[in-house]
Formats: C-alpha cells, sequence, structure tokens
C-alpha cells in the first residue's frame, strides 16, 4: 500500500524540482562518459559461474545478431545431444542467418568414455575454429566450451592463442561454461560470473523446458 506521505511527495514542486535537476546531472555526466568512448572492437566474452544463465545469456545475444540481421553462429560441446528450445527455434527458422553446430554428446558422466569426449571437444574446436575465421560471421557462441577446457580436453594455450592471433577484428566470441579458467578470464574483454543462490534441481525438481532447455 502507498503511504499518503509518499504521494504527498511525489506532487511537491520543491520535490520534482530537486529530482529533475538530480536527473540532468546524472544525465550530464553520463553523456560525458559516453562521449569519451569510440571505435568498435569484437570481443571475446565469458559467462561462467555456478549458477544458471549461462548459455541463456549466449543465445539471448544470439538472438540479438539475428535481429539484426547479422551473421553469427553457434557450436555445442557438451549439450549436442540435446532437443533444445534454442536449437529447434534456430534451425526451423533463421538458418540463413545463424549456423547451429551441435558437436558434443553429452556430459562426461554420460558418455563414460575419455577419448570420445576428447576426441568431439577437438572437433568442436576445430568447427570453431573455421567459423570464427570467417569474416562474414560477427558472432560466434562457444557454448558450454569452458567444461572442455576445465578437464583439458583442448589446450588452452591454444585457444588463447588463436583468439588473439586469427580472430577477425570486429568478430564477437562467447565462451560459456562453469569454471572458466584464470587465463581466459584475464584475455576476456566481458566477464560475467553467475552466482547461485537458489535452484530447484537441489529440491528434488527436474529440469523445465522452456527454463532449463
Amino acid at each position: 500500500m502507498t503511504d499518503a506521505n509518499d504521494i504527498s511527495s511525489q506532487n511537491d514542486p520543491d520535490d520534482l524540482q530537486r529530482h529533475a535537476a538530480k536527473m540532468a546531472k546524472k544525465k550530464a555526466a553520463r553523456d560525458k562518459i559516453m562521449a569519451s568512448k569510440e571505435g568498435e572492437k569484437g570481443l571475446i566474452i565469458v559467462h561462467t559461474g555456478a549458477g544458471k544463465g549461462k548459455s541463456s545469456s549466449g543465445f539471448g545475444m544470439i538472438l540479438r545478431c539475428i535481429a539484426h540481421g547479422m551473421p553469427c553462429a553457434v557450436v555445442q560441446f557438451i549439450k549436442g545431444a540435446w532437443d533444445t528450445g534454442e536449437r529447434r527455434l534456430i534451425e526451423a527458422n533463421f538458418s540463413d542467418l545463424c549456423q547451429f553446430h551441435a558437436m558434443g554428446e553429452g556430459f562426461t558422466w554420460e558418455t563414460q568414455d575419455k577419448a570420445r569426449d576428447i576426441a568431439a571437444a577437438r572437433a568442436g574446436w576445430e568447427k570453431a575454429k573455421e567459423l570464427i575465421r570467417d569474416p562474414n560471421i560477427r558472432f560466434v557462441l562457444l557454448d558450454e566450451i569452458n567444461i572442455a577446457l576445465r578437464y583439458d580436453y583442448l589446450d588452452i594455450e591454444d585457444v588463447l592463442s588463436f583468439l588473439a592471433t586469427e580472430k577477425p577484428p570486429l568478430t564477437h566470441v562467447c565462451l560459456t561454461g562453469r569454471n572458466a579458467k584464470d587465463a581466459l578470464i584475464e584475455a576476456a574483454d566481458l566477464v560475467t560470473e553467475m552466482s547461485l543462490i537458489k535452484h530447484p534441481f537441489r529440491s528434488g525438481i527436474k529440469g523445465q523446458p522452456g527454463v532449463e532447455f
């Protein structure tokens, strides 16, 4: 319930004037900051952490690229065998703008075959390099690659060297997955860590369509 004093304050001319002056000052400061920013750069973006939302955020950027008419691509390193909503949507409606390559075969505890996991990860990385090298592709999502890097299925130095020397200047690359390597975090332009506060799985609730996949 709104307090009567709050309503009175909202309608007070002096209060409204103070608020307008405060917002004008903030806008001037913000405009000054924005004026100092210039140029474009292809970013290395990392989404990591134990919380949910890493892949979801990456796919959100893929949809932004599609909306802007920017060619983009997805390489999935772990969840390739899953029937996900993102994959259905992109392949059915936006395959002209977004390539989708599901290269994984499931989580390591599902395959139980280290050599197979390594082979799948390396095949995924070869495809990723091919897509990143293509100057017509403006954004590449490497979904769950951090898991492959964590288990040393891929060499982190090889990945960082490639991104530093062969990625076109205006191409964005987003790498998702928990436990991102420190060297990758150091090399990235944008890093977001998703924190886990609560998750329904801990209460015995399985993954839900539209939320998890």
